[in-house]
């Protein structure tokens, strides 16, 4: 199956959209696993993962194929394509946006991108709700390991609503205890370890959990329901810094 690899410089126009039941295909590259499905509403049609990273290229296209063949899924069906914009991996990054702008661009479908310290803050916000009501006010602290001591990371408040905006963040304990200063703070993401290394406090609650594909289909679903859509000549992967390659 081959793409169109090249974008307009003129974002195509969509409908506003009202349909709750969309059909969409997700490219989550960010990552040392890799994720492509389609989805419509809460079921999953199909759907494929790969954990060797450096061949996420070939993983995205081959899966792809493979998925609407064995689920008889044709491409031309979808609504938008779902992307994971980072932070994370540099090549990564690289790998799932291109894959998804060509084949939004070949299709003429919208394209929907995601964060992926917001899906970890969801799957957080999924964790707690299991074991534990939401009246009392806490933040999440999502973050992707970054080498060293730091992370690339952001902090949402019980409603998913930023409290700080992603960033690279050295963390030491007077940082931690900082946070901690304001309530509850819940961690997750790749650079838990670092933190529950440096701090112990009742305060300091670590969730070991990863974003899961109905994390995708909960944001993704809002977004295209807002008509929330990138730009497909001039959006470009959240790095955060220059480069980072796990």
């Amino acid at each position: 199956m081959q793409f169109l690899e090249f974008l307009s410089l003129d974002q195509p126009i969509f409908a506003k959209q009202s349909n709750t039941l969309a059909i969409l295909l997700h490219i989550d590259t960010a990552g040392e696993n890799a994720l492509v499905a389609i989805t419509k509403h809460n079921e999953v049609l199909g759907i494929e993962e790969n954990n060797i990273s450096n061949t996420h290229a070939q993983f995205v296209q081959e899966s792809i194929a493979r998925i609407c063949t064995n689920h008889q899924i044709s491409l031309q069906n979808i609504d938008a394509v779902v992307v994971t914009m980072g932070p994370g991996s540099y090549t990564g990054l690289r790998v799932g946006l291109s894959s998804a702008k060509g084949i939004a661009y070949a299709l003429n479908k919208p394209l929907i991108g995601l964060s992926t310290l917001s899906l970890l803050a969801h799957a957080a916000i999924e964790a707690i709700t299991v074991n534990k009501k939401l009246e009392i006010d806490f933040q999440i602290f999502a973050m992707i390991d970054a080498r060293r001591m730091e992370v690339f990371g952001a902090i949402y408040n019980k409603d998913q609503h930023i409290v700080l905006s992603e960033q690279a963040i050295i963390l030491d304990i007077p940082y931690l205890e900082q946070c901690i200063a304001k309530g509850p703070v819940y961690c997750i993401g790749s650079g838990v370890a670092k933190i529950s290394a440096l701090l112990t406090h009742p305060l300091l609650h670590f969730i070991d959990n990863h974003y899961q594909i109905q994390d995708f289909i909960a944001l993704a679903t809002d977004k295209y329901n807002n008509n929330d859509f990138e730009n497909l000549a001039y959006s470009s992967p959240a790095y955060i810094k220059d480069f980072f390659m796990k």
